[in-house]
């Protein structure tokens, strides 16, 4: 059969990868949106240096700067978290609330977050380049009209591609300081970082900043 012969040449081998791709983006996609991002339970004591992550570059910040009580959820917040008023938790190691997730980026699905954008760029990637390819220009209205959506296709791939690539690049840019989006934009509002002598006393190298990230 036409399928067998198809099968045969390799020529299903691309649409069942890019299939799996969007499946795994839409997996991705809900298990970052439905996670705990690292929500502080009331019922947790805060010791100092409880960040393992965090016990090289603690001594460099201020001795006076103590741990302090969340002013919503009264919960005592540990180093570089933040009280969430639309999640209404302190998530640790906070970076932002994501519209589009409808949940807070936080310690624990920063790094699925970091996947999952990765995963998106390539699925838009390849179907921009699918779009572009049975794009045959004509100076003609019939053509402009047979050929409409797949023009509207195509603009909506860029500008999300576009969208997509930049917010990769950002949080890589990121996590290889070993900084937050909340710490990037709030640098002078944070105690913590306001009165430390190092500029970002949590940087420890791109290596070591990379590999405690995702390892």
């Amino acid at each position: 059969s036409d399928l067998q012969k198809q099968v045969e040449r390799g020529e299903l081998l691309q649409p069942l990868i890019f299939v799996l791709l969007v499946l795994c983006s839409v997996l991705l996609y809900f298990k970052v949106s439905l996670m705990d991002p690292g929500f502080v339970k009331p019922e947790e004591e805060v010791k100092e240096g409880e960040n393992k992550g965090q016990g090289v570059v603690i001594p460099q910040i201020p001795g006076d700067i103590k741990l302090r009580r969340c002013g919503y959820c009264l919960v005592k917040q540990p180093m570089r978290a933040k009280h969430c008023q639309l999640c209404q938790h302190c998530v640790r190691r906070y970076d932002h609330h994501c519209p589009w997730l409808e949940n807070c980026v936080g310690e624990r699905n920063h790094p699925l977050f970091i996947v999952y954008l990765s995963v998106q760029l390539v699925v838009l990637l390849w179907g921009g380049h699918v779009a572009w390819s049975g794009l045959y220009f004509e100076q003609s209205w019939e053509w402009l009209q047979h050929n409409i959506f797949l023009l509207v296709s195509f603009l909506l791939m860029f500008i999300f591609t576009i969208v997509v690539l930049l917010l990769l690049v950002s949080h890589l840019y990121l996590i290889s300081c070993n900084t937050t989006t909340w710490e990037f934009m709030s640098h002078h509002r944070i105690s913590y970082l306001r009165h430390s002598e190092l500029e970002n006393p949590f940087d420890q190298g791109i290596i070591l900043n990379l590999w405690r990230f995702f390892c």
